[in-house]
């Protein structure tokens, strides 16, 4: 078992920056992917970011390119994602995933509980 825990979450104005982390914990040693979706009030939760195990090859929807980057450390066994140019529509709980390889879909072993980003207009 892995557990996530995400931080980071806030109210932001938009053109703003906020930084999520996740934590992980448990059976940290096995390689595991790592991902980030969202989901907004009404709608389904949606692929962000993900990032296979090493850190070479990094992934980001259409949505998002350009303005957020997630990175890893795998000495502190925790992911990031760094949001820029935040926008209104980027409102959504983030939730961060493990799992053993990426996928674009919800098909993630471990999700974390979810961290709530507003950006303000």
């Amino acid at each position: 078992q892995v557990q996530l825990v995400e931080s980071g979450g806030g109210l932001v104005q938009a053109g703003g920056s906020l930084r999520l982390s996740c934590a992980a914990s448990g059976r940290t040693k096995s390689n595991y992917a790592m991902g980030w979706f969202r989901q907004a009030p009404g709608k389904e939760r949606e692929f962000v970011a993900a990032i296979s195990w090493s850190g070479g090859s990094t992934y980001a929807a259409d949505s998002v390119k350009g303005r957020f980057t997630t990175s890893r450390d795998n000495a502190k066994n925790t992911v990031y994602l760094q949001m820029n140019n935040l926008k209104p529509e980027d409102t959504a709980v983030y939730y961060c995933t493990a799992g053993g390889v990426v996928v674009f879909t919800t098909a993630w072993d471990y999700w974390g509980q979810g961290t709530q980003v507003t950006v303000s207009s």
